[in-house]
């Protein structure tokens, strides 16, 4: 009677064990494209990044609406705008907690102190972080903040003012992208406190949905739902990136039932996901551009414009798209995507010409060619689904015209790293924008500012220069318009880049999945993202 007993009771043990176990395993797991370059958004651009860090983890003082372009409340619950625009007064979230880890246990909720620092770190050269990890700010920098920010005044615990050397039509915009994601001061100090400031960059504390739990390079990332999330605890328990490189296995993964949902995948095989009933194919147009920038500061060749000109009427576009992107995107003829205002649809894309692009050549005295290299990224993005074939289609046309290029890539970091050092002749790289303004794509990729970070042609031209800074004061959205119209007549002229293409994004996933939305910006959040039972 007692072993009766005994073996009753263990079995209703393990029965409740398993249940508990079913409750509690709700786990999404994303089949990611690659390695994050780190866990401090401010100090990378990367969407694979930011898809790690700030897009999980952090929260900003404002946020979008998963989903929309629409600017919300985030860590600032209102703000104040002076008359003359240069004073914004923003009033705090009060209750706030950061994640508690097993490496970190705050003693105070989030406050002023933790704006300060966040920004602080990016614009002052004297603060204890400002060189720690490398100390590359290239989204802070290329958006001009250091011109921009004149002071930040901590007026009480809730209540942060910035004040600005001038108006910035953008800068509500601009706080709520990932470099202005709001870091634990108190977290800063214990690390420095213990000599281990660099462990303030690979281990994050955030306010965010999801605490960090640990990181494999190239194999995994694990994070927990955050159980006093301001917004709320998500509905998912566990969040699991699962690194997978290669498209084609990140698909098998996705049918295997090994991943709820995959980014970038090939468009070969977009039509066999359309036909499976375990899932579910969304796609909307991209915010983005895909594109060719020449290195016009270190390359002979390329700092004269009849070249450029060449070679960007030397390219096939139509090929690409019809090979690389097969049907799913469009011919960029503008640095923006025509789904952003102020696209100027009234300019003119060179023609696909071969002939005119070798009497170019011949004019700027490369009658004979020259020898180049094209550099293709190693992974999957919206606006580059195969840069390596990209890159072969473009060997080929310019082989046509006498120009004979090498292939280069490197691993996605290295490639990135080397990129904005200005080692490459030519790259293939692309943007997916990140605040819905036009001065996200114009200055953050093309302005004297952003060269040596986001402008990969390190091209800094003044007429061009002057019309974007110019819009970037303008109150008046009409007027905002026609300067960023002129803009973009001046960037086509001198050709800086090869425009190549706006794509559909397609994000498929498992059946299971509830309540999803495809981010205008390219990222994946995972916040408010449900799973069927």
């Amino acid at each position: 009677m007692k072993w009766r007993t005994i073996l009753k009771t263990a079995l209703i043990a393990a029965l409740f064990s398993m249940v508990a176990l079913t409750a509690q395993a709700k786990t999404f797991v994303y089949c990611s494209e690659g390695s994050p370059e780190g866990f401090t958004p401010s100090l990378y651009t990367a969407g694979t990044t930011f898809d790690a860090s700030s897009r999980q983890i952090f929260d900003k003082l404002t946020l979008f609406e998963r989903g929309t372009t629409r600017i919300v409340p985030g860590l600032a619950t209102s703000w104040d705008v002076s008359d003359d625009g240069t004073v914004y007064t923003f009033h705090l979230r009060k209750g706030v907690k950061f994640h508690t880890t097993k490496f970190f246990t705050p003693t105070r909720d989030f406050n002023a102190d933790d704006v300060i620092f966040s920004f602080e770190r990016q614009r002052d050269p004297s603060h204890p972080y400002h060189k720690i990890s490398g100390g590359a700010y290239e989204y802070f920098n290329a958006m001009s903040m250091p011109d921009l920010i004149k002071s930040i005044v901590k007026k009480d615990d809730y209540t942060v003012v910035f004040n600005l050397t001038r108006p910035e039509a953008p800068f509500i915009a601009n706080l709520a992208m990932d470099f202005a994601s709001i870091h634990s001061a108190e977290y800063a100090d214990k690390m420095l406190a213990a000599g281990t400031p660099d462990e303030f960059d690979q281990k994050p504390i955030g306010t965010g949905p999801f605490a960090f739990v640990s990181y494999q390079k190239d194999s995994f990332i694990r994070f927990v739902a955050f159980d006093d999330y301001w917004q709320g605890r998500a509905k998912i328990d566990k969040l699991v990136f699962t690194i997978t490189p290669d498209a084609s296995v990140r698909f098998a993964k996705l049918k295997a039932g090994e991943c709820h949902l995959m980014p970038y995948p090939n468009p070969a095989d977009l039509e066999q996901m359309r036909k499976d009933p375990t899932i579910n194919l969304m796609e909307k147009e991209g915010l983005n551009v895909g594109y060719l920038a020449f290195n016009t500061q270190n390359v002979e060749a390329f700092k004269n414009i009849k070249v450029r000109q060449a070679l960007s009427m030397a390219i096939n576009k139509q090929n690409i798209i019809d090979t690389v992107f097969q049907g799913a995107g469009r011919i960029a003829k503008n640095p923006i995507p025509p789904t952003i205002w102020s696209y100027n649809d009234a300019v003119k894309d060179y023609p696909y010409d071969p002939a005119k692009a070798k009497a170019l050549l011949a004019e700027a005295g490369y009658a004979n060619g020259f020898e180049t290299n094209i550099w293709a990224m190693p992974v999957q993005r919206p606006y580059n689904p195969n840069a390596r074939r990209m890159a072969e289609i473009i060997q080929e046309d310019w082989s046509k015209v006498g120009v004979k290029a090498k292939i280069v890539t490197y691993e996605w970091g290295e490639y990135l790293k080397r990129s904005k050092a200005g080692e490459h002749e030519t790259v293939l790289l692309g943007w997916t924008g990140d605040n819905g303004d036009p001065d996200n794509f114009l200055a953050v990729l093309l302005g004297c500012d952003a060269v040596g970070s986001g402008n990969r042609a390190m091209w800094c031209y003044k007429p061009f220069e002057d019309l974007i800074q110019k819009a970037k004061i303008t109150a008046d959205p009409a007027e905002r318009t026609r300067l960023y119209e002129e803009a973009q007549v001046v960037f086509k002229e001198q050709a800086p880049w090869v425009t190549i293409a706006h794509s559909v994004v397609f994000e498929p996933m498992s059946q299971k999945v509830v309540n999803y939305k495809i981010d205008p910006f390219g990222g994946h959040i995972f916040y408010g993202v449900d799973l069927k039972e």
